[in-house]
């Protein structure tokens, strides 16, 4: 494990441990760690999750104006590509809560206290969702939104998933679940719809607040949708299975 920068704080003391996988993001991620200078209500860490030492995400963080001491870039080891990039940073967090947010600024930060006091509650996944009442998705692609707006209601209406958005990589998962769950994304950002199968398969408690996503205003998005739906399509078809106990990871 590579840490940039050092650690000088309590490990154990943290609220949430925020995982950000980043590919290149130098354009928006201060406009991203500024987001989540304001939010003073946690005692957090924040983890960026990059595939390579020259990322040159690595560089916009070390010399962004809101870098700090709870911020350190991560040079992941379990290969290409975010779903590797999130198991990392969920391996390495330190928190009892693990907070999922992407790097270039579309999710609402002051949404991560109410996720966080969902899963000290005792849900272990919480998710931020686009879909509910109260809740909007502004820009991006309509094909896109079309696809997992569907999801989100087949799933909620005919799985029971408790969700609205179980593709919205925006969630806080329980540290606990994680630990004793087997993930098996291995590419793109299917894993947040996989936990929230595995999450409903088990019968364990997943809940949601409405946030508004706005599209990224700088850099591109590296979403492989022609690739990746394949991956969502097995996980939507995974919800529907009948309940089993728990896995081994």
């Amino acid at each position: 494990m590579e840490f940039i920068g050092e650690r000088e704080f309590n490990l154990s003391s943290f609220d949430a441990t925020i995982v950000i996988p980043a590919f290149n993001e130098d354009l928006v991620i201060d406009k991203t760690l500024q987001l989540l200078t304001d939010m003073d209500s946690l005692y957090y860490e924040v983890l960026i999750i990059v595939d390579q030492e020259n990322d040159r995400t690595r560089n916009a963080v070390l010399n962004s104006k809101y870098y700090a001491n709870n911020i350190h870039v991560l040079v992941q080891t379990y290969g290409p590509g975010p779903a590797n990039a999130i198991r990392y940073g969920m391996a390495n967090a330190n928190a009892d809560c693990v907070v999922v947010m992407m790097a270039d600024g579309s999710d609402d930060a002051r949404t991560i206290p109410e996720l966080v006091n969902l899963v000290k509650r005792g849900v272990v996944v919480a998710c931020a969702s686009r879909y509910m009442s109260g809740g909007q998705q502004v820009g991006g692609q309509r094909f896109k939104k079309f696809l997992s707006k569907m999801a989100g209601r087949l799933l909620y209406s005919l799985a029971g998933v408790g969700t609205h958005d179980p593709t919205n990589s925006f969630k806080a998962y329980s540290r606990d679940f994680l630990l004793s769950t087997q993930i098996e994304s291995r590419s793109g950002f299917e894993i947040g719809i996989e936990l929230v199968a595995k999450a409903r398969r088990r019968n364990l408690p997943i809940a949601e607040i409405p946030t508004i996503w706005l599209d990224r205003t700088q850099g591109e998005s590296n979403f492989q949708i022609t690739r990746w739906i394949p991956k969502y399509i097995t996980w939507f078809l995974h919800s529907f299975g009948p309940t089993y106990k728990k896995e081994t990871p």
